[in-house]
């Protein structure tokens, strides 16, 4: 099917859309109901009818897409040379329903390290619609054994194996990407803050959130490291941590990845933070 095929590719691209479907039918229409479109900024896949009809849905589509709707909408048209028409009269002598359904870009989630807790977060993240990558230089921690728990996971799972510089994967990631520090290697971790920072100083800039999880004894360490490196204080303050929820306390992997899930959650509502962290 052509409008599924452009739905998937759309999201392969994290490119928003509207899908267009003809919901039900009075009278004579071009199409039956079931028929569906894909509408982007700039293309169009599929058809509801053409004319008239399909010219009105297409233009409140992109009017959604250019006023962020997250919410869907319905639509009626009349077929008829009687009714008032925008794009060439239709006289077909029926009634349509459409209903329009946001397309979004879905949340890109980077876990470097995927020991307890990174393994635990990603079994929770894995139960949301989003793109969830995986990133680990220690071959065995993303065998597919390891990995069982993901294997009914609603999340796009991509899983990256780099037993040499991980931090390279940064620069592959998707625009928008919340990144997690989190490896077995302190000196790992801090070379891909390093590599993350440095995507604003090239003026690539293409991640949404940087988070480092640990104590305030080693932030301390990385931030007189990163400083060396040539970030300024403005820079370093992009990173989080800790990460979570302040108020959620527990050392356990699973308390620590709940609680790193919730504050995600929050971000992608739009919900701002209940606290400063207190190491920024």
């Amino acid at each position: 099917m052509e409008w599924l095929k452009a739905v998937q590719r759309l999201r392969e691209q994290r490119v928003p859309g509207v899908l267009v479907t003809l919901t039900s039918v009075r009278g004579h229409s071009p199409r039956e109901a079931g028929a569906k479109m894909v509408v982007s900024a700039d293309h169009t896949w599929a058809t509801v009818g053409g004319g008239n009809l399909e010219a009105v849905a297409i233009e409140r589509a992109r009017a959604m897409l250019t006023e962020d709707r997250a919410v869907p909408e319905t639509l009626k048209v009349s077929l008829s040379d009687k009714a008032p028409y925008q794009h060439g009269v239709q006289c077909c002598g029926g009634e349509v329903e459409l209903l329009l359904e946001p397309l979004p870009v879905v949340p890109s989630v980077a876990i470097f390290g995927m020991g307890h807790v990174g393994l635990e977060l990603a079994r929770i993240l894995a139960r949301h619609d989003l793109e969830l990558h995986l990133v680990d230089s220690r071959s065995a921690q993303l065998e597919p054994e390891q990995l069982r728990g993901l294997d009914d996971a609603v999340a796009g799972i991509h899983v990256h194996q780099v037993p040499v510089l991980p931090e390279l994967v940064i620069g592959e990631l998707p625009e928008g990407t919340h990144v997690l520090v989190m490896t077995h290697d302190h000196a790992e971790d801090a070379a891909l803050c390093d590599a993350a920072l440095r995507t604003f100083t090239t003026g690539d800039g293409h991640l949404a959130s940087i988070g480092l999880i640990g104590s305030s004894a080693k932030w301390s360490r990385f931030r007189a490291k990163l400083a060396d490196e040539g970030h300024t204080p403005e820079a370093i303050a992009r990173i989080t941590t800790p990460i979570g929820l302040p108020d959620l306390g527990g050392k356990e992997p699973a308390t620590i990845a709940v609680s790193v899930a919730a504050r995600l959650l929050q971000i992608f509502a739009g919900e701002p933070a209940a606290t400063e962290q207190q190491s920024r």
